[in-house]
């Protein structure tokens, strides 16, 4: 029988800061779709509907700096309808509506325990405790997000001062996904000797922001080399990877609208979010 995509809002508590933060979980319905909106952007779910019987892997996405969950739907709801439940959480201070924390030693301390916390909120929420296998989960990271995906599976940043950023790595995460991950902060030797997770690593050939270095170092200081599946994205740009915006947005003057000459997006995300589900369905025994 098909599946379909349900929605909730969530709000996550971080009693650390005191502050609480969006998280959009989709996750597999029975329940036919409508178009809703959220915020700019529509989305084909049926919001708050019954979850389909089973118990799926939980994915955690987590976006680049001063970004927003939103612009990670295509793969979301791909993933969701296929058998996940997919938390898009926004990070308090980083991002589209408040960037204050951008460049901070706090922000490097925040964002793995945001998805720590959002790991939590959903293997405790009542709707989704029975559903989900949260000792089964992804994080799929774009940009600084995959700094933050690093940190989580036991990554040990620095800052750029040299000092160390506490982080708690956590156990429940099984696999990584990159997506022109932001690394810098992993340039000390041995910053990445504790990560042992596979990961799927995909680079831009053309991306300004994230260069080819920021992929050499997950390579090359990881403990097992194999464990990293990498694949360069011809003619992408670093924001290719984000959702196709809507036409009003496409601006020259709009960074995360725009992609290298000829690049496709649209083209791209028929394609993205098939090859990361085949990637996460091999890693949970799911093909």
């Amino acid at each position: 029988m098909r599946m379909f995509v349900g929605s909730r809002q969530m709000q996550v508590k971080d009693d650390t800061k005191d502050v609480s933060f969006p998280a959009l979980v989709l996750y597999p319905t029975r329940l036919p779709p409508t178009p809703t909106a959220f915020g700019a952007y529509t989305i084909d779910v049926s919001p708050d509907a019954p979850v389909a019987d089973g118990r799926f892997p939980l994915v955690v996405v987590s976006h680049g700096s001063g970004g927003s969950h939103l612009l990670y739907r295509t793969i979301g709801t791909h993933l969701a309808k296929s058998g996940y439940v997919v938390a898009l959480l926004e990070h308090p201070g980083n991002n589209r509506n408040n960037n204050e924390l951008a460049n901070a030693h706090e922000n490097l301390e925040n964002r793995p325990r945001h998805v720590r916390l959002a790991i939590d909120a959903v293997a405790s929420d009542a709707q989704f405790s029975a559903c989900v296998r949260s000792n089964n989960v992804a994080i799929i990271g774009h940009s600084m997000g995959g700094y933050t995906a690093l940190a989580v599976a036991g990554g040990t940043p620095w800052s750029e001062s040299r000092q160390r950023v506490e982080v708690v790595p956590d156990p429940r995460v099984r696999t990584l996904v990159l997506l022109a991950p932001a690394t810098a902060w992993y340039l000390p030797e041995g910053s990445l000797g504790n990560v042992t997770v596979p990961i799927l690593m995909l680079i831009a050939e053309h991306d300004a922001f994230t260069p080819r270095w920021h992929a050499d170092l997950v390579l090359n200081g990881v403990p097992d080399r194999g464990q990293v599946t990498c694949r360069v994205i011809a003619n992408a740009g670093h924001f290719s990877f984000l959702s196709p915006f809507p036409l009003h947005m496409r601006l020259a003057n709009f960074l995360p609208s725009t992609d290298p000459e000829g690049f496709d997006r649209e083209e791209f995300h028929e394609w993205l979010p098939g090859e990361l589900l085949d990637y996460l369905d091999e890693r949970f025994g799911r093909s």
